[in-house]
């Protein structure tokens, strides 16, 4: 059975959103599972890319067709001022008939402002988060996730995660198997859990100054689980405590514990989307026992080590993590 994916485009749409999940679909069509892709448009003409190539080939919403899914790409411009009534009238009239609809980055603005999103959980690409939840109030933004499944409704970070979007939805419709075939066919991660950070510690922490901090942070994203209390990593840095501590703090406007709180819960929920138990993540993160992980959890991400990994190792195990009743389980 053919599938049929319309993905709305515009001028100023970013390319990659489109061409992303584009190849994943393609490529699963040359393993046996059709799907047919149709790029809808508001006047069913040409349009001009963010990076300057015209997408041609692309029909009105009027002629697109039966639907099953809807993939709504983003561009800096949906985030910037308010989209025309000529496509919110096109994802309107798409949306209308989809079982399932999606979006890419900024894509979710569109789906927002025509109330779709109301009530429900939603991410976009960190740098819009804050504009989309104060924009659209009723609408409960998480900025951190890869992506998120709310009934038919799946929202996704930017730019390049509209691959794992793509594959995510190949893994609902034909299972992970093939998913898995058409990521090493592209070179690219069998599917980031949807509960995967946008950006972890290690990204988002600034470059040090001094080449003794980089060379402390250095060891410390090496191997998170080691001893990395503050005297041991001050022996190590051949300084006094009281000394690193005020690097820390004029460099990266923290503390050394906090920090290293910080890179081991990031570590803690990868082992956890990996399917290490709540124990195993605990120890080798480097946060110890369960409590200490559960507390971390709480402190820092407003939720338990058990919730997020089930909300969390892939859009289609949560679905059934739900269904089978397990989220009653609070660890």
């Amino acid at each position: 059975m053919t599938r049929r994916v319309a993905l709305v485009v515009f001028d100023g749409v970013s390319m990659l959103d489109v061409s992303g999940p584009s190849e994943v679909l393609h490529q699963a069509g040359r393993l046996g599972h059709p799907y047919e892709l149709v790029l809808v448009s508001p006047r069913g003409e040409p349009v001009a890319t963010s990076a300057g190539p015209e997408l041609s080939g692309t029909t009105a919403a009027a002629d697109a067709g039966p639907i099953d899914t809807v993939v709504v790409a983003g561009g800096d411009r949906l985030a910037d001022e308010p989209p025309g009534d000529d496509l919110l009238e096109v994802v309107r009239t798409l949306t209308a008939q989809a079982k399932r609809v999606t979006s890419v980055c900024t894509g979710a603005f569109l789906l927002a402002e025509l109330g779709q999103l109301d009530g429900r959980r939603v991410t976009t690409h960190w740098r819009h988060a804050e504009i989309l939840a104060r924009r659209h109030p009723r609408v409960c933004v998480e900025p951190d996730a890869i992506h998120i499944r709310d009934g038919r409704y799946v929202t996704s970070a930017g730019i390049s995660v509209g691959i794992d979007l793509a594959l995510a939805l190949v893994e609902d419709d034909h299972g992970p198997d093939v998913a898995r075939d058409i990521a090493r066919e592209m070179v690219v991660f069998m599917q980031r859990p949807g509960g995967q950070s946008q950006f972890s510690t290690a990204i988002s922490t600034p470059p040090a100054g001094s080449g003794l901090l980089r060379s402390v942070i250095a060891s410390v994203l090496a191997d998170p689980a080691a001893d990395h209390s503050l005297p041991a990593m001050a022996a190590s840095a051949a300084v006094s405590a009281r000394h690193l501590t005020r690097l820390f703090n004029a460099e990266l406007g923290t503390t050394p514990a906090k920090w290293v709180e910080r890179v081991r819960l990031d570590r803690a929920q990868q082992l956890l989307l990996d399917g290490y138990s709540v124990t195993s993540a605990a120890h080798h993160s480097g946060l110890g026992t369960d409590e200490s992980l559960r507390r971390a959890f709480a402190r820092h991400l407003g939720t338990t080590p058990t919730h997020y990994r089930q909300r969390f190792t892939t859009t289609h195990r949560e679905t059934t993590a739900q269904g089978a009743g397990l989220g009653s389980v609070d660890t």
